[in-house]
């Protein structure tokens, strides 16, 4: 699908990649989920697939983060207090540790939670909130919320759909 421009693609879009990408993780067992044999966000390191979810659970609560602040007024350090765009890679690794603490199982719960949140988020704005006016420099709401949500989604999968492969030859 080409890149959302209005509420409804958006939604579509999310909906779409999530439930594929979630297919591919349930029945992932949890014991392979921690194994960290997936190429990681930052350079020359490893991830397990629980780090995967671990790092989407990371961008959506961002975007939510992002968007409680700005319903407030309040300043967002984009993309987090502490890190810049260039230190993505630092970020991801903060998102690992993060949700750590969490089995597998709770891992995709939580992110079946961000999802459905952020879905709630669309819902409750209009098409002008969501792509006619700037909300982070020259970005639309609804452009930064596809790019930290089916956009990831859409990556993570063929991730996971590699690692797979790999495991099964």
């Amino acid at each position: 699908m080409p890149i959302p421009k209005n509420k409804a693609e958006l939604i579509h879009e999310i909906e779409a990649s999530y439930i594929k990408l979630k297919l591919d993780l349930i029945n992932i067992p949890a014991d392979q989920a921690v194994a960290k044999e997936l190429a990681g966000h930052a350079k020359g390191t490893e991830m397990s697939v629980s780090n995967v979810v671990s790092y989407l659970i990371g961008w959506g609560e961002l975007v939510l983060k992002w968007n409680q602040k700005k319903e407030r007024l309040a300043h967002v350090d984009f993309p987090e207090t502490g890190y810049k765009w260039n230190e993505l890679g630092r970020l991801a690794q903060k998102f690992y540790v993060d949700y750590e603490h969490l089995n597998y199982e709770d891992l995709l719960t939580r992110l079946d939670s961000v999802v459905d949140q952020i879905l709630n988020l669309i819902q409750k704005s209009n098409n002008a909130d969501l792509y006619e006016q700037p909300w982070y420099g020259k970005w639309t709401k609804g452009k930064m919320i596809q790019l930290n949500t089916s956009s990831p989604y859409k990556n993570a999968r063929t991730r996971v759909r590699k690692w797979k492969r790999q495991r099964a030859e």
